[in-house]
């Protein structure tokens, strides 16, 4: 059956994004077909659009979604039809209707929306690995978030703030410091005023921070190194401004045998189990009012150009969603 959706056939700028039909099929042994609410946009998005990540061409992009279950595929007994799931990792996303495994799809509480789902589950997800397991944060700690009013930064300061630690986050823009302040940073540094390594190292009176989550890469990469303590870790879990360069491993050892890492959402939800508890415990506390979602823009499908533009200018804080 044909379905609007937006698909690459060459890799670019946002000028390749094609809203287009494409046909969906009926779901295979273990599949769910939905009717896609919501999708959401991230910057691995970006990262397969432009070629920094290969993919298959042609290809629907979106890999984060909400919807309602239409029809259940053989062997599939944990959902059924009219069942509200979301799920991220699988690709095609950016659709009227896609097909998504069910050991991928994770059920969506009643008093949580369409949209709140779409906007949590990648990105909440990834927040939550790296508070909890990729460094799990510890009371007292003092961490530093780059692009603190962003999608996973807001969640970051916010997921940390409750294990007890002490925030610093990292913003271009007063209102971006503000939304920051709001979810949480108990400092807030004007990356495009100061030098935010030398600020962070005022801040903990020269000792560093236990972490810096890093998701802009490139630009940022050698203050954050600069930025860690003795003995630290430095996060670098995505590539806003580029990909980052290979790191000499005698640099860790000058900056104090520091530790670094680049972690993946899939190596933290390798298990069903694994899956259902990060996704719990983020919708569980979407629910009772303790992590707050931002949307910060919802867009036709067909506009998922402007929503890469804005996204990549740097011009949106919180999530960004397209409905078809």
């Amino acid at each position: 059956m044909p379905t609007p959706a937006v698909r690459i056939q060459r890799t670019g700028g946002p000028e390749v994004l094609e809203f287009t039909e494409v046909e969906i099929g009926e779901p295979g042994p273990g599949q769910l077909l939905v009717e896609v609410a919501a999708a959401g946009v991230n910057y691995i998005d970006t990262y397969q659009r432009g070629g920094l990540y290969p993919v298959d061409l042609p290809f629907v992009l979106g890999l984060e979604g909400a919807g309602r279950v239409t029809a259940v595929g053989e062997g599939v007994t944990e959902f059924a039809a009219g069942d509200r799931v979301a799920w991220q990792g699988v690709p095609g996303s950016y659709a009227g209707r896609t097909l998504v495994p069910a050991s991928s799809a994770v059920r969506v509480p009643e008093n949580v929306t369409d949209d709140i789902a779409a906007a949590t589950l990648l990105q909440g997800i990834t927040a939550h690995y790296l508070v909890s397991s990729t460094y799990p944060v510890q009371e007292g700690d003092a961490v530093l978030v780059h692009a603190a009013a962003g999608g996973v930064g807001l969640l970051l300061t916010q997921l940390a703030k409750a294990k007890g630690a002490r925030v610093i986050g990292t913003v271009s823009t007063e209102e971006k410091e503000q939304l920051a302040r709001e979810a949480g940073a108990d400092e807030v540094i004007r990356y495009d005023q100061v030098d935010f390594a030398e600020a962070t190292r005022k801040l903990t009176d020269g000792e560093g921070v236990a972490v810096v989550y890093d998701g802009v890469g490139k630009s940022t990469v050698d203050g954050s190194m600069a930025s860690v303590r003795r003995r630290g870790m430095l996060v670098l879990f995505g590539n806003a401004s580029g990909a980052v360069p290979p790191v000499d491993p005698l640099r860790l050892n000058a900056a104090g045998s520091i530790f670094l890492t680049r972690p993946k959402t899939l190596d933290y939800t390798a298990t069903r189990e694994e899956l259902d508890w990060r996704a719990g415990e983020l919708f569980d506390a979407v629910a009772e009012g303790s992590l707050k979602i931002r949307i910060g823009g919802t867009y036709p499908l067909a506009d998922a150009r402007q929503s890469h533009e804005d996204l990549q200018g740097r011009r949106t804080t919180g999530k960004l969603l397209l409905r078809p």
